[in-house]
């Protein structure tokens, strides 16, 4: 799938200082990089030799159990979690960076578990779908963008016309608003392209 990783700006907030904590939110379609950049900023993280738990919510065992796993294949261990509540139960008391991917699929206690944890001097960094796949917001990473300090939007590859992408297209019948699926189900769209409902897959003449 690395076609339809887009590049993201790999600029980020500089290192802790005086146990000051913030919070980070990647935010952008399926496809575009969301959990690669996430990834990217945790092993960062590690090699600073700075604390690192992750976590990731039940629903998604699409690729793995126990490690989050981008599109690009890249993993980082993670644990499964129920609710974001269970956030606050597992963080361990020296932890200084915590990385949650999906967001989309949490409840929105999720804002104040982020919150919560940032003021305790985490640094908080959650990766997720901003939009559903009719193009809506998405709850909670809309009010996650509004009180994060630092925010990344990545694109896609559209796979109709090569433009950047910002939507998920879906490609199955479903009127389910969480349906967790891969390429097999969805794939990136432009604002041009998308249509706000299931779309049949694209196909490209060889």
């Amino acid at each position: 799938m690395d076609e339809l990783v887009a590049q993201v700006n790999h600029d980020e907030p500089p290192p802790l200082v005086n146990s000051r904590g913030w919070i980070e939110v990647i935010a952008g379609s399926m496809f575009s990089g969301k959990s690669e950049e996430l990834i990217r900023r945790l092993r960062r993280a590690r090699i600073a030799r700075q604390k690192v738990q992750v976590f990731k919510p039940e629903i998604d065992s699409r690729f793995s159990d126990n490690q989050i796993v981008s599109h690009s294949e890249m993993r980082h261990e993670s644990s499964n979690i129920r609710s974001a509540k269970d956030i606050l139960e597992n963080v361990e008391p020296d932890t200084e960076v915590v990385g949650i991917d999906e967001g989309q699929f949490f409840d929105e206690e999720l804002v104040n578990v982020a919150n919560q944890l940032a003021r305790r001097g985490v640094r908080v960094i959650i990766a997720g779908l901003d939009q559903d796949y009719t193009g809506k917001p998405f709850e909670p990473m809309p009010q996650l963008l509004a009180i994060a300090e630092y925010i990344t939007k990545t694109h896609a590859i559209c796979m109709k016309c090569g433009h950047p992408a910002n939507y998920s297209q879906r490609t199955f019948e479903s009127e389910e608003r969480v349906a967790v699926g891969a390429a097999d189900k969805y794939e990136a769209r432009c604002r041009r392209c998308f249509v706000p409902h299931a779309d049949a897959p694209t196909v490209h003449d060889e």
